[in-house]
Order: C-alpha cells, then sequence, then structure tokens
C-alpha cells in the first residue's frame, strides 16, 4: 500500500544527509576562520554606519525592495526524483500530504534566512524610527505570514507551463510584497493593511480556482529540484570531489582572445585545456567574478588601511582556495591519459594558470585602493598580495595537491 508520509520521510531524510555530508566539507575549520573575520569586520563597519545615518534616511524604502525579494524568492523543496515522472503520475491524487509536508519545510528554512536578513537590517530602521525595536516581533510575524502566500501562490503558478505567467506573476508577487512591506514599515493604517490582505487572498484565489482541474507539471518540478541540487554541488565541488555532478559550460567566444598568448607547444597542452576550461566553465569563472566584485566593493568602501590589505589577503586565499579543483576537472575523462605530456607539466601548468588569477585579482584590488586616492597603502596591498601568492601557489598549493 502506497503511504505518502514515509515516502517524504525517505527523501526528506536521504536529502538531509546528503546536504550533511558535504556542509562538512565546505564550513571546514579554513572557511570558517575566514567567515567570522568577514562577518565581524562587516558588522563594526555596519554599526558604525548606521550611528551616522540622519532622520531623513531612506530606511523603510531600503527594507522593502530587500524584503520585498526574499518573500518573492519561494521556491517549494519538492525533493523529487527523476523517475517520479514515472512511477509516481499514477498516484498524484495521493500526494497531498507529501507537498504540503514540502511546503511546510520550505516556510521553515526560507523563513529563518528571512529572520537573519530582517535581523541584519532591523537596526537600520530603528536608528531612524521612533519605535525603534519594539515593533520587530510584530513585523516578523506578519512577513512570515506573507512568505506563507508566496509559497503557496508560487506551487498553484507551477501548474502552468507558460514561462510569461510566471514571469508576470514574480512582478506581480514583488510589488505586493514591496507595497505591504513598505506601508507596514511606515506604520499605515490598519484598514490599508488589511485591503492589500484581501487582494492577496483574492489572487490565490484566482489561481486556485484556475488550476483545480489541472495536473501537476512534473517535468517543471523535477527539473528545478535538478537545478537547485545541481548548484548545491558545483558549489560542493570547490571543496570536495562529487560524483556525477552535471557540468555547465559556455562557448564565451568573446574570451577566446585571452588563449592566443599561449603557445601551440606539447608542453603547453595543459595550460591550455585549464585556461580554456577555466573561461568556459561558470563554476571557476563565475566564482572569480562574483569573489572580485564582493572583495573590491568590501575594499573600496573600508576606510582603515590595514583593514583594506587583510581583506584584499582574505578575498585572495577564498579564490585561490576555492580554484584548486580546477586541477582535477577533467579527472574522470579517460581521453586525458592519452596525452603525452608528463603529470609534471599539468602541476605546473595549473600553478602558473593560478598565479595569472590570483595576481590579476591583486591588481584590480589595489586599483581600486588608488581610486580613492591612498598611493601609499595600494602599494603596501599590491605587495601583500605578491607575496601571499607566492606563498598560497608554492607552499600552500603544492602540499594540498601532493599526489593528485
Amino acid at each position: 500500500m502506497f503511504d505518502d508520509k514515509k515516502l517524504w520521510k525517505d527523501r526528506a531524510g536521504n536529502r538531509l544527509k546528503d546536504l550533511s555530508r558535504y556542509l562538512k566539507y565546505i564550513f571546514n575549520g579554513h572557511l570558517v576562520i575566514v567567515l567570522l573575520f568577514l562577518i565581524g569586520t562587516a558588522a563594526f563597519y555596519y554599526q558604525n554606519w548606521v550611528e551616522t545615518l540622519s532622520p531623513q534616511f531612506p530606511s523603510e524604502e531600503i527594507l522593502a525592495v530587500i524584503l520585498g525579494f526574499f518573500l518573492t524568492y519561494s521556491p517549494v523543496y519538492n525533493f523529487l526524483l527523476e523517475a517520479d515522472k514515472v512511477f509516481l503520475i499514477p498516484v498524484e491524487d495521493r500526494l497531498k500530504g507529501y507537498f504540503l509536508r514540502s511546503g511546510a519545510v520550505s516556510w521553515l528554512f526560507q523563513g529563518y534566512v528571512l529572520l537573519l536578513v530582517f535581523a541584519v537590517l532591523m537596526p537600520m530602521y530603528a536608528h531612524v524610527s521612533a519605535s525603534g525595536f519594539s515593533l520587530f516581533l510584530p513585523f516578523l510575524a506578519v512577513l512570515l505570514v506573507v512568505k506563507v502566500w508566496n509559497l503557496a501562490v508560487k506551487w498553484k503558478i507551477l501548474y502552468f507551463v507558460q514561462l510569461s505567467v510566471q514571469r508576470w506573476d514574480t512582478i506581480v508577487r514583488y510589488f505586493i510584497n514591496f507595497t505591504l512591506t513598505y506601508l507596514l514599515l511606515k506604520q499605515a493604517n490598519i484598514f490599508i493593511l488589511i485591503v492589500i490582505g484581501v487582494i492577496m487572498l483574492l489572487y490565490f484565489r484566482y489561481f486556485y480556482v484556475r488550476t483545480r482541474k489541472m495536473g501537476l507539471k512534473w517535468d517543471v518540478l523535477i527539473d528545478q529540484e535538478e537545478k537547485r541540487m545541481s548548484s548545491f554541488y558545483r558549489m560542493a565541488n570547490m571543496f570536495t570531489d562529487v560524483p556525477n555532478i552535471k557540468e555547465t559550460v559556455k562557448r564565451r567566444k568573446y574570451l577566446d582572445v585571452s588563449l592566443s598568448q599561449i603557445k601551440f607547444s606539447q608542453d603547453q597542452t595543459y595550460m591550455y585545456l585549464l585556461s580554456r576550461t577555466f573561461l568556459r566553465s561558470s563554476d571557476y569563472l563565475g566564482l572569480f567574478i562574483r569573489l572580485t566584485i564582493i572583495g573590491g566593493l568590501a575594499i573600496y568602501f573600508i576606510s582603515f588601511g590595514l583593514g583594506q590589505i587583510l581583506l584584499s589577503v582574505l578575498f585572495l586565499y577564498l579564490t585561490g582556495f576555492q580554484l584548486l579543483p580546477l586541477i582535477n576537472h577533467h579527472q574522470n575523462k579517460l581521453w586525458i591519459d592519452l596525452y603525452p605530456v608528463p603529470v609534471k607539466d599539468k602541476h605546473k601548468a595549473f600553478h602558473s594558470l593560478l598565479m595569472i588569477i590570483l595576481s590579476i585579482e591583486a591588481v584590480l584590488f589595489a586599483l581600486l585602493i588608488l581610486i580613492k586616492g591612498e598611493v601609499s597603502t595600494a602599494l603596501l596591498d599590491i605587495l601583500a598580495g605578491i607575496i601571499f601568492n607566492w606563498l598560497f601557489i608554492n607552499i600552500y598549493s603544492k602540499n594540498r595537491l601532493k599526489g593528485r
């Protein structure tokens, strides 16, 4: 006899074990120390910045924009697998409890994230508002209820295959979430909030009625679940080997010019292969771009000279550490073993490429400091970057990759 409760427990339990297994590699000792340093530094500067805010600061608008995004983004984690489109379709009408439990777990996780975001943003609001922190819990309760509404509407939207319906729903829900959050923070009249609440209920009822006779779009549900897990696995693959990971590759022909400097010779085989892999793979190039942008913004807005240099080195470490899996990116491809090239050339090429990437990042960080007019700090920063890159590549990375 089919038991949807047992199925959900098995799927959720397996997913939790899977996540736990890789999270312990992601949040290793080094990364935890780095994150604590980053959080501490950010909290220090954030607190000092909040103290400088004037009563005219538009905190309500800023909070509404950010919270509106976190409210609107409301995926339902369904734990479905590829084979389910064959084996679970016959019992689709008996899966209501399964998907309700999935919705509850989605609300708990996203509600926790919403709590963290609101707690971080609240000092900005409390500093310029007469009510201070006294309304934190009432506001949070309303936001959590609104999150339930977003999850419910998002689930109904998944019954449609038209992408236009999903896009318009996202726009409409963001507008409603932004408006409600803004009026809530402005402590608008309760009757206005009730009117918006009625509009939200009518909006949900419209799609509830439209989808009453529709069936689940299994392809859409499974595809979205696989995309979410693929994103997690790609991140985990930067810290440990993840089997059966699906790679995402883009041509990026406009970057081919950067490969023209590599000589067409046997000893440059791995240099070309790894360079093209870095440029085409969204995992490595995307990671480099994201960390460079985040690090650059942090360095630019921090006025403390030593803090800028420490942050620069910190982001160089984060970039270098998470690019280490690049050397083994093709380890499961048998045709690589046919290359008439010694393994030492592979390691030499990887370390040369890593030095180029980290040097570019170090120069960009130093240029941002130089733009601010801090010439001496910029020179110290580039010097610190050169020393760190040499130590990281010639000592840390070689010891870590020894035997691979």
